[in-house]
């Protein structure tokens, strides 16, 4: 056992290390690349995913570690990878549009406790389509459940809508709870997220309002929820009798149009 607990994941910042190196190869392998694609990789860790992107087509690998004691080994990293790039900052502050381009894509096993405000500063994205053409991220099983849901299923909400307003989702593979250290609880879920521009003239901001209001007593209908929206909602057809768990994401789009 390694004993310098500066390398030991911290349950302060979400750190899971995957130490299954099979399961890094084929993440690594799922993950799509070429000359021209800047990777974005949020949470480096130990290195063990960045290693295998190294091996890969790529412009540019940027990664982002906030851990100050995984620093220096990751640093180590700068001078055998080409065009490898350690910004050590918190994945929450990076200004992404600003490190990003048109043929960028993030990547990650993202810190358990905050990968579904991740997510969202991702979606709320104020350019859309957005400079990233796909997200290849890892959540915990029950994160990963509630944004893939549709409607008419328990575990569909907020985080579902606005997630699927914006991109196409597909599971990418199952990460057994015993592949990381310090084992989790759950499962973990690789999900491809690919931006679409379906709904491009959605506020998002106003969808999210019209959302969190809608769930804010889940087993109310619609008509008390969203009392406010009766208007709109009889405008587009919408029967008022129903819960917000009956209404898909097109309809929640249509109330949010600019």
């Amino acid at each position: 056992m390694n004993k310098d607990n500066s390398m030991y994941a911290k349950k302060s910042l979400g750190q899971n290390f995957i130490h299954d190196n099979n399961f890094i190869k084929k993440l690594s392998s799922a993950i799509k690349t070429s000359p021209q694609i800047t990777i974005i990789e949020i949470g480096p860790g130990k290195g063990a995913l960045t290693n295998e992107l190294l091996k890969k087509e790529y412009k540019d690998l940027i990664a982002i570690e906030k851990d100050d004691s995984l620093i220096k080994s990751l640093r180590k990293l700068e001078f055998i990878g080409k065009n490898f790039k350690l910004i050590h900052d918190d994945a929450l502050r990076v200004d992404y549009e600003e490190l990003s381009n048109k043929n960028s894509i993030i990547v990650g096993n993202l810190p358990f406790n905050i990968s579904s405000q991740l997510l969202v500063k991702w979606i709320f994205n104020s350019k859309w389509p957005p400079s990233y053409n796909k997200m290849y991220l890892m959540f915990q099983k029950e994160v990963a459940e509630r944004i893939v849901a549709t409607h008419g299923n328990k575990k569909y909400g907020r985080l579902s809508i606005i997630t699927q307003s914006r991109c196409v989702i597909r599971k990418l593979m199952i990460a057994k709870a015993s592949i990381f250290s310090p084992v989790p609880k759950v499962d973990g879920v690789v999900l491809e997220l690919t931006p679409h521009n379906k709904h491009s003239n959605i506020d998002i901001k106003l969808l999210e309002k019209i959302v969190k209001q809608a769930f804010s007593q889940r087993r109310k209908k619609i008509k008390t929820n969203l009392k406010d929206y009766m208007e709109v909602l009889r405008k587009i057809g919408v029967d008022i009798e129903l819960r917000p768990e009956d209404i898909p994401v097109d309809i929640y789009c249509k109330m949010a149009t600019k």
